[in-house]
């Protein structure tokens, strides 16, 4: 079959897609964009979280054929995807409890494009503030679990901009990570939070 869907804001087409193909698989082998990683296979780990609609899901667990007509945002796209809903309020309503666990409406995500001239796989654009909180709070290691981790805190941040550290843990209590005692990765969302609150 044939799936057409957005992903981090262009239309993109997949083809010859067999009925039980991921979406993961068709992120990575069919589009190029190997950012969510295929660890578990069974939605455990949390490596290869996506936003779907707006909403964090494993990909590995969506058949690519759900995702037509859909909008998808992978790590390739956070940074453009964070700009855009800062520039066009997304984040808004949000903030302020309006939104549940929702985070952005289909209807907003439909109308989030990227410009032509950035890069699809994320490569040449400004980190958005959770990709550089985890730079900058050491919350990487070996890095396999970073990709879903960002998407994950990213959709926190949209819904909620002061996380409790109980917030945070439930957000994020999806995602496994094995090289790190999680506390860094705490401090990194925690200053995530600290900087959007003063608009860095």
């Amino acid at each position: 079959m044939r799936v057409n869907f957005t992903v981090n804001g262009r239309q993109q087409e997949a083809d010859d897609v067999w009925e039980g193909e991921s979406l993961l698989y068709v992120l990575r082998e069919r589009l190029g964009l190997p950012g969510s990683k295929n660890a578990c296979e069974q939605g455990e780990c949390g490596s290869c979280t996506v936003r779907l609609d707006g909403v964090p899901v494993c990909s590995c667990l969506v058949a690519a054929g759900q995702v037509e007509g859909r909008d998808v945002v992978t790590v390739e796209g956070l940074a453009d995807f964070a700009r855009q809903r800062a520039e066009h309020g997304h984040g808004g309503a949000c903030a302020a409890g309006g939104c549940g666990t929702k985070g952005v409406s289909t209807d907003e995500a439909k109308r989030w494009s990227a410009r032509p001239a950035d890069s699809q796989t994320g490569e040449g654009v400004e980190l958005s503030t959770i990709q550089q909180a985890f730079i900058d709070a050491g919350a990487v290691q070996c890095g396999f679990c970073t990709p879903g981790l960002l998407v994950q805190a990213d959709e926190l941040l949209e819904r909620n901009a002061d996380p409790s550290d109980q917030d945070i843990r439930e957000a994020l209590s999806g995602n496994l990570c094995r090289c790190t005692g999680y506390e860094k990765i705490l401090d990194a969302v925690r200053l995530a939070a600290a900087r959007q609150g003063e608009g860095f």
